[in-house]
């Protein structure tokens, strides 16, 4: 894991509206009801909401994972400052890290344990994560699924098996490094380390380079990973997959692969956590003197619901347990009343109404 420049430029804690001791549950409530608001899909055309659920992604990236949460929480309380020595009262630089891409970004990830280096890299080098959509139906979403999702990305080269070198050979150890792929350089106070101009910071030479990925291990195809959906998530759910990101350079580790659930809406139920939300109509008279209505489940099946008498519209009433359900624990299915009132009258319908609206004004 690289420690990044953001870190020390931006409290991932106070993105997500959440204390610095909140608890991973209050971590990811937070995030869940942020990406709702500020999802691209229910704000279209809106390039602050949508540079707002960026910002609430990347915060929860790093808190929403343990290992990344403890590190992020390290390097704020050290701060920018933090240089750990190089053993003889030099600091230690990398130039191959300057000229890179990530630049200052590289060199504090070196810093605070080394990890993944951009441009030409000194040694190995974890691979990218990836992120990909998922689409999920309304139900599936609710009960969880194991599925499959299809993908053209980097992947580690048939061909080679990721080594660069043609079948038949393999790469060579740099004599000029011993296989270290830097070279380093002492001047006044400073060590200077620098890619090794033999083998261009591999640390090995590849003679013969595969034919397939031209020698660097990787190559675009298409390919399938097996996702498992966990019960009860919600619209914009991330789900972290480890290790099956763009495949590592020079023996580096895979990166991870983000699938972000995207949840179609239902004809019928809505959702507010894990309680499901489905509005029923009923008749004036079943209103006015009570009746027993038939209530539509997630699962297909219907319930019975008694309205007293007197039953108001708009009036909602719980059913235990038919809500969705999770390892932790099963929301509810609240009806909402809503009454219908006729268009059409027969005469028998309206002389009773009649004599009912007497009643009332007498």
């Amino acid at each position: 894991m690289t420690a990044q420049r953001e870190w020390f430029e931006k409290d991932y804690y106070a993105v997500l509206g959440v204390a610095q001791n909140a608890s991973a549950k209050d971590i990811t409530k937070s995030y869940r009801k942020l990406a709702r608001q500020f999802h691209p899909d229910a704000n279209p055309n809106n390039a602050s909401a949508e540079e707002r659920f960026k910002e609430i992604s990347a915060a929860y990236d790093v808190l929403g994972d343990e290992d990344r949460r403890r590190e992020y929480d390290e390097v704020r309380r050290l701060g920018p400052g933090a240089m750990g020595g190089s053993g003889n009262g030099a600091f230690r630089f990398d130039v191959g890290d300057m000229a890179g891409a990530g630049g200052l970004n590289d060199l504090l990830g070196q810093m605070f344990g080394g990890g993944r280096r951009s441009g030409a890299g000194v040694g190995p080098q974890r691979g990218s994560d990836l992120e990909a959509s998922l689409s999920i139906d309304f139900v599936d979403a609710a009960k969880g699924l194991t599925t499959s999702l299809h993908l053209t990305s980097e992947a580690v080269c048939n061909t080679c098996t990721g080594s660069g070198a043609r079948p038949g050979t393999s790469p060579k150890r740099c004599t000029q490094c011993g296989g270290r792929g830097v070279a380093e350089t002492n001047q006044g106070g400073f060590a200077f380390s620098v890619p090794c101009s033999g083998c261009g910071g591999r640390g090995a030479i590849i003679e013969h380079a595969c034919g397939t990925c031209r020698g660097i291990g990787v190559e675009m195809r298409n390919r399938e990973v097996n996702v498992r959906v966990p019960a009860g998530i919600d619209d914009g759910t991330r789900i972290r997959i480890k290790g099956r990101g763009a495949p590592g350079r020079s023996g580096g580790p895979p990166g991870d692969l983000f699938v972000i659930c995207r949840v179609a809406p239902h004809a019928l139920f809505t959702r507010d956590g894990r309680n499901l939300l489905v509005r029923v109509p009923v008749s004036f008279t079943a209103a006015a003197l009570g009746a027993d209505v038939s209530v539509p489940t997630l699962e297909g099946d219907t319930v019975m619901l008694r309205l007293r008498p007197g039953t108001q519209p708009g009036s909602r009433h719980r059913v235990k347990g038919r809500g969705i359900t999770t390892d932790k624990a099963s929301g509810d299915l609240i009806v909402t009343v809503e009454v219908t009132v006729p268009t059409e009258l027969t005469d028998v319908q309206r002389e009773a109404l009649l004599a009912f609206a007497k009643q009332e004004t007498a």
